[in-house]
């Protein structure tokens, strides 16, 4: 559990497989995240819960890291972002806060696996993972699994 809460709150590491991350890393700091904008960290329980708040005053998202061990050693991340927002703007485009936030995270999962598990190609920049060919499928499948949970969302 330590080594996937330390990928998941290092700066550095959090470069490679996240984005560019800088600021105060401790409760109530706040931090910039590349071009995703700023946030602040609202909770800490190293090393199983990270919440941390994103946008102005009041935050308008959270994001909390929840882990867990596993009965093998293993290591179960939780990973949940709210929002109070219809849309969001990152680097300088509008995007539906709903699809973006979905897909935008599944390549920044598989690609925390990869650098978890040593495998992620030093040549990758976080920051352009929408454009590289092979995250595409975990755009995909993150897309479809959102646009499922609006349509039953919708059907109540």
């Amino acid at each position: 559990m330590e080594e996937v809460w330390d990928a998941c709150t290092d700066p550095e590491r959090l470069a490679r497989w996240y984005a560019p991350v800088a600021g105060d890393l401790r409760v109530g700091g706040t931090f910039t995240q590349g071009d995703f904008g700023s946030g602040r960290i609202t909770r800490c329980e190293a090393p199983r819960l990270l919440t941390v708040a994103l946008g102005g005053d009041p935050a308008p998202d959270e994001i909390e890291l929840r882990l867990s061990s596993t009965p093998d050693d293993g290591t179960v991340l939780e990973f949940e972002h709210a929002t109070t927002l219809d849309s969001h703007e990152i680097g300088g485009q509008l995007y539906d806060a709903v699809y973006c936030m979905g897909g935008g995270y599944g390549p920044r999962l598989v690609t925390l696996g990869e650098h978890l598990s040593g495998t992620l190609a030093p040549d990758v920049d976080a920051t352009m993972l929408h454009t590289l060919p092979q995250y595409g499928p975990a755009i995909d499948q993150s897309m479809s699994a959102l646009a499922e949970l609006i349509e039953a969302d919708k059907r109540r």
